[in-house]
């Protein structure tokens, strides 16, 4: 394998470098956007269009923050693909508002430039004929074949586009699991894909404070919109608590717990939990985020009056999302279950049941009771027991 591209792991752990945080600047645009997306239809089509397009802004990272954990950010090469790769992900998110529209050839180039770009460069910084480069010409083959798709999609337009882009999808998302199996090639072996553990995990703590930071940006942004009363400074309070809630809820054991795991595998272990743990079971966690900043610019908006059925989900599945993540993340990390995540889940829905009964106000503040509650218990537990051997 050629080295001069790579990272030096014969020393000390890997560090995330300022360029990796340059490059997730352009995600902070991109999950606005996407947040916008839901607002402006907030019915069963927006959630579908929200999902895709959400999946389509994850997947660029989550691959890149898959190549930049093997690849020097300090190389000038590897510097030049990012930078390359940041530009493409702008004009990407810029779509995102008109993506099933006049702008779904702008978001499709974008997307596949950067998907099938990035993975040719690492094609070529490798040393041909070794394993991990016949994996990686797997991976190119996987992502020119869901470019075919996604720029196929944006060319026939409506009515077909969305089901173009949902095969597009499933493609992109199969290949993991399918180990990118390839004709003549077969299978790639999990031990292809071995990560550097601290590194790896810490990418994905910044990311999900990145999206919290989106949470805050729109609470802020609707209150300087509006008229400050009793009852938004109320609402504003009570956003923000929601926000450090979230981050407690992570940041208090799952941050560490995932980097712990991860150091104490093989490089196969490793590689397999990389790609449940974090490529597809943060999903729901950053999903969950998005929503949650959508109720929050709901109930700032109109503290004192009742939500409709439609709002109110927004304001109840955003958290119960993020949790529903943390208890999957935590059963694949140590095949623990979270119980008291999963109670928490359920009473966040009983608010959703009944909360159109009482002003927006009083729903935001029972879910952030529960938010609350459950961190303040959990934490307990974490002072009790050893947090890597003791579920909360």
């Amino acid at each position: 394998m050629a080295s001069r591209h790579l990272r030096d792991r014969s020393g000390n752990e890997q560090k995330t470098t300022s360029l990796e945080l340059f490059f997730d600047l352009v995600f902070v645009f991109a999950v606005t956007q996407l947040s916008h997306v839901l607002l402006a239809e907030l019915t069963l089509e927006g959630v579908g269009k929200l999902v895709l397009l959400l999946l389509v802004v994850w997947w660029a990272w989550i691959y890149t923050t898959w190549m930049s954990n093997a690849f020097d950010p300090d190389s000038v090469a590897v510097r030049m693909v990012l930078i390359a790769v940041m530009l493409a992900a702008m004009l990407m998110a810029v779509a995102i508002p008109d993506a099933f529209g006049d702008r779904a050839m702008l978001f499709a180039c974008s997307y596949v430039a950067l998907q099938v770009g990035r993975n040719a460069f690492t094609l070529m910084a490798l040393q041909s004929g070794t394993p991990v480069w016949t994996s990686q010409v797997r991976i190119l083959a996987w992502s020119v074949a869901a470019g075919i798709l996604w720029i196929g999609g944006a060319a026939v337009g409506d009515p077909a586009l969305p089901f173009v882009w949902v095969a597009a999808l499933i493609v992109d998302y199969a290949g993991p699991f399918a180990r990118y199996w390839t004709p003549r090639l077969g299978q790639a072996a999990m031990s292809d894909w071995d990560v550097e553990g601290t590194q790896f995990a810490e990418r994905f703590q910044l990311f999900l404070i990145i999206t919290l930071g989106e949470t805050i940006v729109i609470t802020g942004a609707t209150a300087a919109d509006l008229p400050l009363d009793a009852a938004r400074a109320v609402a504003i309070g009570f956003a923000f608590l929601a926000t450090a809630a979230l981050w407690w809820l992570y940041f208090d054991f799952a941050a560490a717990l995932s980097q712990a795991k991860l150091a104490g595998l093989s490089a196969l272990e490793r590689g397999t939990l990389a790609r449940d743990a974090f490529t597809y079971i943060h999903i729901p966690m950053i999903a969950g985020i998005i929503i949650t900043a959508v109720g929050d610019e709901l109930v700032i908006a109109h503290p004192t009056e009742h939500l409709h059925a439609a709002e109110l989900a927004a304001v109840v599945a955003g958290p119960a999302l993020y949790l529903l993540g943390l208890v999957a993340f935590r059963w694949r990390m140590v095949r623990s279950l979270a119980g008291k995540r999963l109670v928490a889940i359920g009473a966040i829905l009983a608010v959703g049941v009944f909360g159109t009964s009482v002003p927006a106000l009083v729903a935001a503040g029972l879910v952030l009771a529960v938010l609350v509650a459950v961190a303040a218990v959990e934490t307990r537990n974490r002072f009790r027991f050893d947090p890597l051997v003791q579920a909360p």
